[in-house]
């Protein structure tokens, strides 16, 4: 092959990989993605926007749910404590079942899609049970026990936000991570700047919630603290819906548990093999065939978890 045969294919390989997002990422449309028109800042600031919505939400009424149980609903100490730590547990519990789901089956970013979705009904029922007469906590302004309806209503609510931050935590920030390119310099770069500013987000979130927030519960009321949570939920669902065409996306492979215990039963079975001198021996295909997604880096440790 000609030298000018060789540069021609070169050069058409680097504007290739500079025009193309060629890390097994699809657009909306199930295309190879188009590196202008998708990902980066332009698409992870409609993913950020949840995430404060979000913390706003959960730490709104995580930070004052005892004072509701044992003011509102009129349950002693100990039982509210008690209430408080089953949801906190289940709450922690969730994102397990949340990533598992989205890795097998939906995919990161429909499985947002639907957290944000339940969690937004469990902030309108919540919402609801201040406004609506038949679910309003008592008939009079002062009571001595709550209408059991309520009492129901708030549950089921409270537990609906369970599983929303269930699906959101394992999958929100890393679909935002998805929409830089790890092969690409810039865009590398751009991706350490998109962590600094999900975390000012967060923080940002959880100081409202803590502050702001609190007192509208304590000194307004619970129901315009619903209001401006269910609100805030809905504005950032829309906005994330907005960027739908700008995102990269990646397809569900299969259940995670099948290749971990795959990686244990081969790293049993090949304890004893000798390391080979050239580490391009340790994978089956090279990086440009294999294009289902991303190969991990050659480490001297854990030498036996090599496949050969």
């Amino acid at each position: 092959m000609k030298p000018n045969n060789i540069g021609a294919e070169l050069q058409d390989s680097y504007d290739d990989q500079h025009k193309w997002v060629l890390d097994s990422s699809l657009d909306s449309r199930g295309h190879v993605p188009l590196r202008a028109r998708t990902g980066a800042w332009k698409a992870a600031l409609f993913i950020i926007a949840i995430e404060f919505s979000e913390r706003l939400s959960y730490f709104g009424l995580a930070t004052n749910l005892v004072v509701y149980l044992t003011t509102i609903i009129h349950q002693d100490l100990k039982t509210a404590v008690k209430n408080v730590n089953y949801w906190s547990g289940v709450t922690t519990l969730m994102p397990l079942l949340g990533g598992f789901v989205a890795d097998a089956y939906l995919g990161r970013y429909t499985t947002v899609l639907v957290a944000t979705t339940i969690y937004l009904m469990g902030l309108v029922l919540l919402t609801m049970s201040w406004f609506i007469p038949g679910l309003k906590p008592c008939h009079e302004e002062v009571c001595v026990e709550p209408r059991k309806a309520h009492e129901l209503a708030f549950f089921i609510a409270i537990y609906l936000i369970s599983i929303g931050t269930g699906g959101h935590k394992p999958c929100l920030e890393s679909f935002g991570a998805d929409q830089f390119d790890d092969d690409h310099v810039e865009e590398r770069k751009m991706r350490m700047s998109y962590f600094n500013w999900w975390n000012v987000c967060l923080c940002a979130g959880i100081l409202t919630a803590v502050t702001v927030l609190v007192y509208i519960e304590d000194r307004v009321g619970w129901g315009v603290a619903g209001i401006m949570l269910t609100t805030i939920m809905a504005i950032s669902l829309l906005i994330f819906l907005i960027g739908k065409p700008f995102y990269r996306y990646r397809m569900p492979s299969r259940s995670p548990l099948t290749p971990m215990l795959q990686v244990l039963v081969a790293a049993v079975a090949k304890r004893n093999l000798p390391y080979p001198s050239d580490p391009s021996l340790l994978h089956e295909v090279s990086k440009a065939e294999y294009t289902t997604g991303r190969l991990l880096s050659h480490t001297k440790n854990l030498k036996a978890k090599q496949e050969h």
